[in-house]
């Protein structure tokens, strides 16, 4: 990769500042057909750092969630640092679990672009790390923790006993994971009840168009009505093989990177936006519950209200 590649720069951002690779390191670089230029951009920048950087490329998964070749996996396990640029999600698998239990510290990249690779690692880390702990500080220990926004959610969410996360993008410790771009507070909540209405980003369309909502009713942690006919045809054919699993009210996060200043129709970047929030359905395994499905769909409100055992919380701004 030449030093004039626009994905060099961060590149050595995720490499560097992000995981923290020594030369004494293993590094693992999984991607696919789909994302093949920024994995060798990854695969150079880390090859800088240590002899010990390898790349693995098995073709695009058919739904987030989804488990890699089982080849792909067993390499995962054995790497001291793993960066996962891949079309669908390798975040809430068994096999970046493993990895994970195993000590590696882990940076999935899931659905990533040459566009939002650069966009969302020109960023100051540092400073999302802070906005991260900021905002866990006002939410954990809450009993609950209501949101509302203008497109019509009022939904409250109980984390239990289940512990609030922050994805701050600085992956130093022994079996730390993150997404990359980062920057999200966020938390697998035991129940929650209400509507939550998308009117930021989520699969398959990207950016929804202007007045475009989709609509989700959860009860008892349960989505029990999805709004939208070709999400509902996900979830249902999920629930063909874990049941109501595939209905789990999977996560709430909040968002802290305040470089993204607008949403460009990426969920890995846009979940992150400053001054929102995402929930998501599916899987949680991977994020402190207990609910293993082969999907996990996050979608994006815009201009939310968060309150924590009802008194309103600072959200960091763009």
């Amino acid at each position: 990769m030449s030093d004039d590649s626009p994905l060099a720069a961060p590149a050595r951002t995720a490499i560097e500042q992000c995981m923290g690779l020594r030369d004494d390191e293993s590094c693992l670089v999984v991607t696919d057909d789909g994302r093949e230029a920024i994995g060798e951009a990854l695969l150079a920048a880390a090859r800088e750092v240590t002899g010990d950087a390898v790349i693995v490329r098995y073709p695009p998964g058919d739904q987030h969630g989804e488990e890699p070749p089982r080849p792909v996996a067993a390499a995962m396990r054995n790497a001291d640092v793993v960066l996962a640029p891949t079309t669908k999600s390798l975040s809430h698998t068994r096999a970046r679990r493993q990895a994970t239990e195993s000590g590696a510290r882990v940076a999935t990249l899931p659905g990533v672009t040459e566009e939002v690779f650069v966009t969302g690692l020109d960023a100051d880390y540092d400073s999302i790390a802070s906005h991260c702990r900021a905002v866990y500080d006002q939410v954990a220990g809450a009993e609950e923790i209501r949101v509302t926004a203008p497109a019509g959610t009022d939904i409250t969410f109980y984390p239990g006993g289940r512990a609030w996360l922050q994805d701050t993008g600085i992956v130093h410790e022994q079996s730390a994971f993150s997404n990359l771009p980062a920057g999200e507070t966020f938390v697998s909540p035991e129940s929650a009840d209400g509507t939550y209405v998308v009117d930021g980003t989520m699969m398959p369309y990207g950016r929804l168009e202007e007045g475009q909502t989709l609509e989700f009713e959860v009860e008892d942690g349960v989505v029990t009505h999805i709004g939208d006919d070709e999400i509902r045809e996900q979830v249902e054919a999920a629930a063909e093989e874990v049941g109501e699993d595939a209905y789990n009210l999977a996560e709430l996060g909040i968002g802290t990177n305040v470089a993204v200043t607008e949403l460009v129709g990426s969920v890995l970047l846009d979940e992150k936006a400053a001054g929102t929030v995402h929930v998501a359905l599916g899987d949680d395994a991977g994020i402190g519950g207990d609910v293993e499905a082969p999907l996990h769909l996050d979608g994006i409100v815009t201009e939310p209200t968060v309150y924590a055992d009802g008194e309103e919380i600072d959200l960091p701004r763009p």
